[in-house]
């Protein structure tokens, strides 16, 4: 089931009306309506957020169900994007999230946009469309481990 913010949760995010933690504010700003309930679940994870977080949204009625998502073309091109290594594009960036992340912190000033930029990337292909500021930035010894998530060769 397709999940999105409600009415509620469009205030919320521009007002602050109901206080959030951070986690479940970053939850709140995943969710965009072409996201099922199980996906957001899993990429909250990756932002360090957990089902609980979710759950909470759906209580204050921030966010609500609307509807079942078109299965066939949702499976084709994950199906098609999938690498060798039988990743999924959701698992690569589930990976190489974390790691991108921490390189960027480890920038300090110097990299705070670039760290900024990585945490909005909401999925693989905006992270991919980064590695090559990462690359400059942090070198390419520190640059393999996000490279190898990113399933880059």
């Amino acid at each position: 089931m397709l999940i999105a913010k409600t009415e509620a949760g469009l205030r919320v995010m521009k007002d602050r009306s109901v206080p959030l933690t951070p986690r479940q504010r970053s939850v709140l700003i995943l969710i965009d309506g072409k996201r099922t309930l199980d996906e957001v679940v899993a990429a909250s994870v990756a932002i360090g957020s957990s089902r609980d977080d979710v759950d909470r949204l759906l209580a204050l009625e921030l966010i609500a169900p609307v509807g079942e998502p078109a299965a066939a073309p949702a499976a084709t091109p994950e199906a098609a994007e999938a690498p060798a290594d039988g990743r999924s594009p959701q698992q690569r960036y589930q990976d190489a999230y974390p790691i991108a992340t921490r390189l960027t912190a480890e920038l300090g000033l110097r990299g705070f946009r670039l760290n900024l930029a990585v945490e909005a990337a909401g999925n693989y292909e905006q992270l991919l469309q980064l590695a090559p500021k990462i690359l400059d930035a942090v070198g390419k010894d520190k640059f393999a481990p996000l490279a190898r998530a990113l399933d880059l060769r």
